[in-house]
Order: structure tokens, then C-alpha cells, then sequence
């Protein structure tokens, strides 16, 4: 059985808040990636439940962070249908996500 490994290291102040975020993948060759925020969601197989991790430094604009979670959205309507095809759970997500983008626009177009 081949395995392939997934590597976070999180650098904290001395407050314990993100400083920075670095990730290596065996599946992604030697390089060190880096990253401003992470959102791990993992399901439990023995409490049947989401566990979920979410960091970010303080280099990560709120601007950034609200278009993270509506592409994590995005990716996630993506995986629903590959993983039960369910049609319209993936719609439904994907029109949150043009709710969404245009929300960000409009308050974009308010703060110039």
C-alpha cells in the first residue's frame, strides 16, 4: 500500500498567534510551500463529526480571508458532487458563492 504524507508546521509569536504557515507534501516533491491560512476539516469516524482546524497569520488580509472560505465553498460544492453526485447540494453551494462574490464586490466598491 503506498502512503503519502501531508506536513504543517505552524510558527507562533510569543503569544501563540500564526506567524507563519509551511506545508511539504510526499506527493508534491521536497519543496516547502507556504501559505497565510489553512482549513482543515477532517470527519471522525468514531464520534460521526466534523473536527476542524482553521489558522491564519496576521499577514492575511480580511479581504483575503473572506475570499478564502467563499473558494473553500466553491471547492467544497466541487467535492460533493465527485463524492455522492449530488446535483443540487452543489448548486445550492455554488449559488451561495455568487451571493457571495457579489457581497465582497459591492463592499469592495464601497471602500474606494
Amino acid at each position: 500500500m503506498k502512503k503519502s504524507e501531508i506536513r504543517f508546521s505552524i510558527a507562533l509569536d510569543d503569544q501563540k498567534v500564526p506567524e507563519a504557515i509551511s506545508w511539504q507534501a510526499t506527493d508534491a516533491g521536497p519543496d516547502i510551500h507556504f501559505a497565510k491560512a489553512i482549513n482543515i476539516a477532517l470527519w471522525d469516524r468514531d464520534e460521526r463529526g466534523t473536527m476542524k482546524i482553521d489558522l491564519w497569520t496576521k499577514e492575511m488580509p480580511v479581504d483575503e480571508m473572506k475570499r478564502f472560505y467563499v473558494d473553500t465553498i466553491g471547492a467544497m460544492a466541487e467535492s460533493i458532487t465527485t463524492a455522492t453526485n449530488d446535483k443540487v447540494m452543489a448548486a445550492k453551494m455554488q449559488e451561495l458563492c455568487r451571493t457571495l462574490m457579489q457581497h465582497l464586490e459591492e463592499e469592495e466598491s464601497k471602500s474606494k
